[in-house]
């Protein structure tokens, strides 16, 4: 499911793929009332898939991190305000779901934007973040 969400530098929220054309992607946003648009060449666009975080140890998928928030908070928004919460609140916050995060190459906009991403995609009522992984699960048993 993360695959087909993106991030477009420099725009608002998040994009699910539509289309693909020779110089250019076809996006609609999540939340602004299926709104598509064109997305060039020139424009960094990241797939959520392609995300991870680091930890003291290793780097950890977004997708796994989003589903560690998923379970902390029952499926519901993050019980965190970005805008009114301190450095400090916000790192003791993810420290809850990823306790191991490097704290010097994490920053707290980085928190930030997790937070916005995780409320934005359960508002809109995309939850399954591991989707892929069963489905490969299931295509190499068969």
């Amino acid at each position: 499911m993360l695959k087909t969400i993106l991030s477009i530098s420099g725009k608002p929220g998040l994009y699910k793929l539509i289309s693909q054309g020779k110089n250019m992607l076809i996006v609609e946003s999540i939340t602004d009332e299926k709104k598509r648009i064109p997305v060039y060449g020139n424009e960094k666009v990241i797939s959520l898939a392609d995300i991870a975080m680091y930890t003291t140890d290793a780097e950890v998928p977004l997708k796994q991190i989003l589903s560690f928030l998923l379970k902390k908070e029952d499926g519901k928004l993050a019980s965190i305000d970005t805008k009114k919460s301190s450095g400090d609140q916000l790192r003791a916050y993810f420290a809850e779901i990823l306790p191991d995060f490097d704290r010097e190459r994490v920053y707290v906009t980085d928190i930030k934007k997790l937070i916005s991403w995780y409320n934005i995609l359960v508002t809109n009522g995309i939850n399954d973040f591991d989707s892929e992984e069963k489905n490969n699960v299931a295509t190499e048993e068969v």
